[in-house]
């Protein structure tokens, strides 16, 4: 049996039907959006391993490029490895999710979104966490809450629901939105510098619209009515936890406050051991199960000094930053370089300056696109004194690199004020809380260390919450164990005017719209804070680019002359490359950037440019080439690629009655243009020149002929007639040959 459901949501209809596709799925819903299409699908297995104690989801979303009706490029013409896009939405749907599913539940679970239909404008991301809700909420899968996702934007001053993505783009504001019925789960954004207050009616705007779409799920919940699988959550044995806690929670509690995260974890691990070693080995299932209470402890010793004795490990007060330094020009040959620190957190971070050349090309569902700014992000494992092997950006670290970059991208100088194409690398030297956030303050000051005219500095800083009933704490700048143990990991990055990145990840039910507004207003305290100190550091952009950094020029020729410069197959624009060493970027508007590292080279290519599409002007004179004669004068190229006509008379202030005795073929000559005659005759003249540099006045024309006699008939008489045969043909009185071209 097929059940659907839909609702108007910002003047489209979104759909969820279940039961006609994927029936051996444990759910599998089928969402639609305007002309987009979403299969989501969501498997769990019905034991957990043995031994496993932690919940091993795993969420995978793939676009197949049929949807937008493409065949995919490339040597093999089928989806391969998933793309940014592909793992950024992947992330998109599992954070919401995985804090639902009850405590305790450890059976692998899967859920798999596949973009089935795209029409461009409706992004199927934000319907692939609202279909992965539905295919859990409406199955045997123990998940009880469901959620929904909107998209908001702003534009007008007024909140627009899911805006197309060719809107977007006139949006200062991109908010993704995740919540249940009571609150909000998760949130995602990236702002053209929005106000704490806003930002708040925006959140709460969302919240009412994805009201809607819970109640979507809930009546398919009551149409399909499905049997959830029965679960216990594991108890911790009271008794062990009571002997336990009553002997080493004071050692947890002292181990939790060393200071200096490694001397913090040896300290705790000593704890620990001496917990598990108290054990008989034989008794491995004790053993265990004192692990778990050793972790139960620990978490509870912290929640407690947090909200019972406001203390938190490190003793700083709720709303105290770190200490920060920063250093820049760190790395001499680099474009642009930083190293920050907060607290046990230090990112290293360099600038980059490239050219179009360098841009990334972007080939997605919605149509090729380019990037000229990106920012990377690495986490070595020496960063946490681990020992791993290096490979390949996992999704955390383009997750992280996507929230630096999008939180950066607001205050990037136009491509019209700077026209380079710009990276940005974070590698992370260590690593104690929000990496991500000091990889924004760090990849700021490198950008400005490198000469980028950035239009205002921006700072980041990660905010934390313990949550128990109505007692809650909002701390600053969150340190590893109280992102570990806390409920919130909540960060903001933003100007001094206001909010240009956000994101909040939940490990509870949710939080509302009072504890939301008290962390955005501690979040801008902590970032003005931090922001001073990087002002401290380097107070504005410098003035000039990198000596290593090539350098763009821009000029602008017509577009009818674009062709020319370029030439047949490219020849003409290669050639100027090779003789001078520089890239030009020739664009369809007839914008040419030209880069070099040489500034010589640099003008030499303009030089050559300019020559190419310069255009004659009636009265200007020019140094030009004899190129040909002929019997009626001579062609002069007066610049590359121009030719002019010399006419015989206007060679000398005389006379010539043969050009090879005045001209030979490679001759230059100093002459005027004198007129421009359509399409594009270009008369020339040297006699006008020569009478210049000799001080005479220009020529006056030949007078006119006197009107001849005629007889009373009107014809001419015979005397007129026999004086007309003795001239020789081709001749006129009073003037030189005559002479057709």
């Amino acid at each position: 049996m097929v059940y659907r459901v839909s609702a108007d949501i910002g003047g489209l209809e979104f759909s969820i039907e279940m039961g006609r596709i994927a029936k051996q799925a444990d759910g599998a819903a089928f969402v639609s959006y305007g002309d987009t299409v979403v299969l989501v699908a969501a498997c769990a297995a019905e034991e957990a391993k043995e031994g496993q104690d932690f919940f091993p989801l795993t969420v995978d979303y793939r676009e197949n490029t049929y949807a937008a009706g493409k065949i995919p490029g490339g040597f093999f013409k089928r989806e391969g490895r998933p793309t940014e896009k592909e793992i950024l939405t992947s992330r998109l749907i599992d954070r919401p999710l995985r804090p639902l599913f009850p405590e305790g539940f450890n059976c692998e679970t899967q859920v798999i979104a596949l973009v089935l239909s795209a029409d461009k404008e409706n992004d199927p991301d934000i319907m692939s966490i609202t279909g992965a809700s539905a295919a859990t909420y409406c199955s045997s899968i123990p998940f009880f809450n469901p959620v929904g996702a909107v998209r908001i934007g702003l534009m007008d001053g007024q909140f627009v629901v899911n805006p197309p993505i060719s809107k977007l783009k006139e949006s200062s504001l991109n908010l993704t939105v995740v919540a249940t019925e009571e609150a909000i789960v998760m949130v995602e954004a990236g702002a053209n510098e929005i106000s704490e207050e806003q930002m708040v009616e925006a959140l709460d705007f969302a919240h009412g619209i994805i009201r809607k779409l819970i109640d979507l799920q809930k009546d398919l919940y009551r149409q399909i009515q499905p049997v959830k699988r029965e679960f216990k959550a594991p108890v911790l044995d009271a008794a062990e936890v009571e002997q336990i806690g009553s002997e080493y929670s004071r050692k947890i509690s002292d181990a939790l406050h060393v200071k200096g995260k490694l001397a913090s974890d040896a300290q705790l691990d000593a704890v620990r051991n001496e917990i598990i070693n108290s054990i008989p080995e034989e008794d491995m299932d004790r053993r265990a199960l004192a692990g778990k209470i050793y972790h139960y402890l620990m978490e509870k010793i912290f929640r407690d000094e947090m909200l019972e004795v406001k203390r938190r490990p490190d003793g700083r007060q709720f709303n105290e930053v770190r200490p920060i330094s920063a250093v820049v020009s760190l790395l001499p040959r680099t474009h642009g370089s930083a190293l920050f620190t907060r607290g046990e957190t230090q990112a290293l971070v360099t600038a980059t300056l490239g050219t179009a050349d360098d841009e990334q090309r972007m080939d997605t569902l919605e149509g090729e696109s380019f990037k000229r700014f990106m920012l990377h992000y690495n986490f070595p494992p020496f960063s946490v004194g681990e020992v791993k092997p290096l490979r390949g950006p996992g999704r955390r670290e383009i997750g992280h690199g996507a929230l630096a970059e999008r939180s950066i991208l607001p205050i990037m100088p136009s491509e019209e004020a700077f026209p380079y194409t710009v990276r940005v690398v974070s590698d992370i030297m260590e690593s104690n809380g929000s990496s991500s956030m000091a990889t924004v303050c760090g990849g700021v000051l490198a950008l400005m260390d490198a000469g980028v005219p950035i239009k205002s500095p921006v700072a980041g800083v990660a905010m934390g919450l313990v949550k128990e009933g109505e007692n809650y704490a909002i701390l600053t700048d969150i340190a590893g164990a109280e992102d570990h143990y806390g409920d919130m990991d909540f960060k903001v990055a933003g100007t001094e005017k206001g909010i240009t990145g956000l994101q909040m990840d939940i490990k509870i039910g949710g939080v509302d719209k009072k504890i939301m507004a008290e962390a955005l207003a501690q979040a801008k305290e902590g970032r003005l804070h931090i922001l001073q100190k990087m002002m401290e550091c380097l107070e504005a952009s410098r003035s000039e680019i990198s000596p290593f950094a090539p350098r763009i020029i821009t000029i602008q020729i017509p577009k009818d002359k674009i062709g020319g410069v370029i030439g047949t197959g490219g020849k003409v624009i290669r050639g100027i490359i090779e003789q001078t060493g520089v890239k030009i970027d020739i664009e369809d508007d007839g914008k040419v950037n030209i880069a070099s590292t040489d500034t010589d080279s640099a003008q030499r290519a303009i030089r050559m440019i300019e020559d190419l599409v310069m255009e004659a002007e009636v009265g200007k004179t020019y140094l030009g080439t004899v190129t040909r004669l002929v019997d009626f004068g001579a062609f002069v190229e007066i610049f590359p690629g121009t030719e002019g006509l010399l006419h015989i008379s206007e060679v000398a202030d005389f006379r010539v009655q043969d050009i090879n005795s005045e001209l030979k073929v490679g001759d230059q000559i100093p002459v005027k243009v004198i007129s421009i005659e359509p399409p594009n005759k270009i008369r020339l003249s040297r006699k006008a020149v020569l009478r210049e540099q000799a001080g005479l006045p220009p020529q006056e024309p030949a007078p006119r002929p006197p009107r001849r006699e005629h007889s009373d008939r009107g014809r001419p008489s015979h005397r007129d007639r026999d004086r007309d045969r003795s001239r020789p043909r081709g001749t006129d009185r009073g003037g030189p040959p005559r002479r057709n071209y």
